[in-house]
C-alpha cells in the first residue's frame, strides 16, 4: 500500500484525487438537483404515480439475479479450468474467448432476435438473461483468473495428495478463496444487468417484463420531455446499485487489486 508521512504529500494527494473525482461526481449532483427541481419530491411522486415501478424493479431484479447467478457459476468454473486445470490448448480456447470482448453489444441484435424467436424466447425474462450473461462472462473470467493464479499451486497440490477431486477442490478452495473477487463480479455483473437498456427495449415488449430502466421512457414523447421526472427516474433507479456497493465495498475493493499481485 502506498502511504506518504509528509504534510505537503498528503495535502497534494488529497487534491489530485479529488480532482479525479469531480468529473464523475458532478453528473450525479446535476442529476440530483435536477430531480428536485420544479415541484421538488413532487417529481418522485409523480414517478412513482405511474404505477409501473413496484413491477419494473421485480422484473429488473429477477434478470440481474439470472444474470448474476449465471455469470458467476461460469466464470468460476472457467477461471479455475483456465488457471489451475492442465487442458490442453486452454490458452487458445481463453484469448478465442476474449475475443467475444470485441463484439458490440449492437452488433448482435439482429442474430439474438433470430435466436429468440426461433427459440420461443422472444419477450421472456430468458431473452435478456441469457445474452447479457454471454457478454459479461469474458470480462469477469479475465478479472477472475488473475486472481486465482495468485492462490498457491502448492495448495492445490497438497489437496490432490489427500485425494480431492477437480470437483472437490473448487468447491473447497477456489469458492471459499475467491469471494473478495466474487464481490467485484457481482457489482459489475449487476451493473451490467441492471443499467442495460438496449436488450430490454428490444426483447421485452409488454409492461408484464419490462426493466427499470425503460421507466424515464414515460415522460419522454414526441411532445413533451419531462427532464425533471426523467432525473427522478434515473435517481429511483441508481438507489439499489448504490446500495449493493456500500454493502459489498470492502470485499469489492479487495478483489479488484488482490489479482495484481502474484
Amino acid at each position: 500500500m502506498f502511504l506518504t508521512k509528509r504534510l505537503s504529500s498528503k495535502v497534494l494527494l488529497q487534491v489530485i484525487l479529488t480532482v479525479m473525482v469531480l468529473p464523475y461526481l458532478f453528473p450525479l449532483v446535476a442529476m440530483v438537483q435536477e430531480s428536485l427541481s420544479g415541484q421538488g419530491w413532487g417529481n418522485y411522486r409523480a414517478v412513482w404515480a405511474v404505477g409501473v415501478v413496484p413491477e419494473f424493479f421485480r422484473n429488473s431484479a429477477i434478470i440481474a439475479a439470472g444474470v448474476i447467478i449465471i455469470v458467476y457459476g461460469l466464470t468460476m468454473l472457467a477461471s479455475y479450468g483456465f488457471s489451475k486445470l492442465h487442458i490442453r490448448g486452454r490458452e487458445i480456447y481463453f484469448w478465442m474467448m476474449l475475443a467475444a470482448l470485441t463484439l458490440p453489444e449492437v452488433v448482435l441484435l439482429t442474430p439474438l432476435f433470430s435466436t429468440a424467436i426461433r427459440l420461443g424466447l422472444y419477450n421472456t425474462y430468458f431473452s435478456v438473461i441469457l445474452p447479457l450473461a454471454a457478454l459479461q462472462i469474458p470480462f469477469c473470467v479475465l478479472l477472475t483468473r488473475n486472481f486465482v493464479n495468485s492462490i498457491p499451486d502448492e495448495l492445490f497440490d497438497a489437496a490432490r495428495v489427500d485425494g480431492a477431486s477437480a470437483a472437490r477442490i473448487f468447491w473447497h478452495i477456489i469458492v471459499p478463496l475467491t469471494r473478495p473477487i466474487a464481490a467485484a463480479i457481482v457489482i459489475l455483473t449487476l451493473i451490467g444487468a441492471w443499467n442495460d437498456y438496449l436488450l430490454p427495449l428490444v426483447f421485452l415488449q409488454t409492461p408484464g417484463t419490462e426493466t427499470i430502466t425503460l421507466l424515464p421512457s414515460f415522460f419522454v414523447s414526441e411532445f413533451s420531455d419531462d427532464q425533471t421526472k426523467v432525473a427522478a427516474s434515473a435517481v429511483i433507479t441508481a438507489i439499489p446499485e448504490i446500495i449493493a456497493y456500500l454493502s459489498l465495498q470492502r470485499l469489492f475493493e479487495r478483489g479488484l487489486t488482490a489479482g495484481a499481485l502474484k
